[in-house]
């Protein structure tokens, strides 16, 4: 299991080491490495066996005979970063994700459960944690309450059986993300019920409030929140560490809200750094070019943050705040031989990395992958369903309009949609939600999304449903075939031809390619998709987030056009003939 206790033997001989009577498997020596107690640089050495660390101080082992030897002069050894809000599945996976941050020092992740739970029984689930807890990195996990839609059978997903069995895991440490909040204000005791189950079990919880007032918090709190992500002015800030949560600062590809934050906090002589953690809200793929936690590290130096502060903000906090400084974000005895090693205490990108006592970098050449794991569980998009002419009738009055990437209001439709294929002098295109079994469809319009793009089509959805958009019924048609001869991805058709495309053969959501790969496609679809008129920063989260019902103020979901502030269906979806 994640949360370890060393076999009584692996003890024995660790106390073996430290009494003279038995080598370690490392010594670093000359170390200068960063104590997050003390706050400050100190000088000594650091035996390590297998994954833990066995001593941490001035002495040198009785015996180094056989261990690796390594000197650390010149260099500052910092804990590995953790990422304390990870959203694991945004085309890419776990493994693939972690492969990619522990080269960039990052080898801890706090991760939503969301997909695992949405699409698989807790049994099958539950395997694919226990093969990531054999990798030489930490993965630690949220249980969910909401599915942040409108599903036809959530009340049959989210039961107290299924949740309880999340929270009984050792490495499930937080209830939440809360995107239904305003259930609870409302009264569901079913869903304080869950939270009150988490925190008897000792999880956090983290809410979900962006521009929540300050009676909204308080009352939240009352209910047994204990932080929150969603700060976007300094105020705000000030504002949820007055009631006593912990915050997390966000910077992330559709709110890059952090230089501006750190920027203000520094000028306002804020002295919280302590009672503060750092995220990238999993961001996109082409986010993530430039680093990972070592980005968020880079961006609180460059606000003019303390380096020791910085550093601490992702790690020794996020370890304090969550119950893990034992294992976690402390170079000290007894924690895991999990560190960075740095030029200098202003490069936070190391050059070399030890994660649980295996190097995954050395010299600034990767020297490990993870191994992969099997996702043959979330098994391939075989899709039971032809799509016909039939399915492509849009007659409703109105439609989605974009406000920014994420956030969507109503629309009056003015326009003739008749016509097979619309001008692209407008920036209004079809629409339409498909379920994954062909039962029902939901078809609209949205407005705001591209001026030319003709036919595309996702298996990229909050609920692994399809999303198919266009100009042109005939190539959203084609978009679709394409997508679901390929089992699964996102493609963008045009003139009866694919001209950019992510496959996606995990599942129809996730990829099977590495991070960098990813990064490529990503780059390429964004661009073709903005020389047709996308004009926003992260087309992945408008796909992703067209059925949250978590943001305002209407969606397209499984039960159709929703009306989130009423929390109504405006027009149900459709059953397919």
């Amino acid at each position: 299991m994640q949360h370890p206790l060393w076999k009584i033997e692996e003890i024995r001989h660790q106390l073996k080491i430290v009494d003279g009577k038995a080598c370690p498997d490392k010594v670093i020596t000359n170390a200068t490495y960063l104590h997050s107690v003390f706050k400050k640089w100190v000088q000594g050495n650091i035996w390590i066996s297998k994954d833990r660390i066995v001593y941490a101080g001035p002495e040198l082992p009785a015996s180094a005979d056989g261990a690796e030897v390594i000197d650390a002069s010149g260099q500052y050894i910092v804990p590995g970063y953790i990422e304390p809000h990870v959203h694991p599945f945004q085309l890419y996976h776990p493994q693939s994700f972690a492969d990619y941050a522990s080269q960039l020092g990052t080898t801890t992740f706090l991760s939503d459960n969301l997909i695992l739970f949405l699409l698989l029984e807790n049994e099958k689930a539950f395997s694919i944690l226990d093969q990531l807890n054999e990798l030489p990195f930490s993965f630690y996990w949220w249980a969910r309450f909401d599915s942040q839609t409108e599903l036809e059978n959530e009340d049959e997903l989210f039961t107290t059986k299924s949740i309880g069995e999340w929270l009984e895991r050792p490495e499930v440490l937080m209830g939440g993300e809360l995107t239904a909040w305003p259930r609870l204000l409302a009264g569901d005791d079913q869903m304080l019920y869950w939270l009150q189950s988490a925190k008897m079990k000792g999880k956090k919880i983290e809410g979900h409030f962006p521009g929540a007032s300050e009676r909204t918090l308080a009352r939240m709190r009352l209910l047994g929140s204990d932080g929150d992500h969603e700060a976007m002015t300094v105020e705000e800030v000030e504002r949820r560490l007055l009631h006593g949560y912990a915050v997390t600062l966000r910077h992330s590809s559709i709110r890059p809200d952090l230089p501006n934050l750190l920027k203000e906090m520094v000028e306002k002589e804020m002295n919280v750094f302590d009672h503060v953690m750092m995220t990238t809200d999993g961001s996109t793929p082409s986010f993530h070019l430039d680093g990972v936690m070592d980005k968020c590290i880079q961006v609180a130096l460059d606000a003019g943050v303390k380096p020791i502060d910085a550093y601490l903000m992702a790690s020794y906090n996020v370890a304090r705040y969550y119950n893990m400084s034992n294992l976690h974000g402390f170079i000290a005895t007894g924690r895991f031989a999990t560190m960075n090693f740095l030029e200098s205490e202003t490069n936070p990108v190391p050059v070399s990395v030890l994660s649980k006592g295996v190097w995954l970098k050395r010299d600034s050449e990767r020297v490990m992958n993870l191994p992969k794991i099997d996702w043959s569980g979330l098994g391939e998009l075989e899709l039971p369903f032809d799509m016909h002419e039939g399915d492509f009738e849009f007659s409703m009055p109105f439609g989605i309009e974009m406000v920014n990437d994420v956030i969507t209001k109503p629309y009056s439709v003015s326009i003739h949609i008749g016509e097979d294929r619309l001008s692209s002098d407008h920036d209004e295109s079809f629409l339409m939600l498909v379920d994954r079994q062909g039962k029902w469809r939901v078809n609209t319009m949205i407005k705001g999304f591209a001026t030319s793009v003709q036919g595309f089509a996702s298996s990229y959805s909050n609920t692994g449903d399809i999303i198919l958009i266009g100009k042109s019924r005939r190539d959203m048609l084609v978009a679709f075939n394409e997508m679901k001869r390929r089992k699964g991805g996102i493609v963008l058709v045009e003139e009866g031809e694919v001209v950019a495309d992510i496959p996606l053969t995990i599942g129809g959501g996730l990829s099977s390619e590495s991070v960098e790969v990813l990064i490529e496609q990503e780059l390429a679809l964004k661009k073709a998709l903005s020389e047709r008129g996308y004009r926003y920063g992260d087309a992945i989260y408008t796909l992703l987030f067209l059925q949250s019902t978590h943001l305002p103020y209407v969606r397209i979901t499984q039960r159709g056009i929703y009306d989130v502030m009423k929390k109504s269906v405006l027009f149900p979806s459709f059953m397919r003939s």
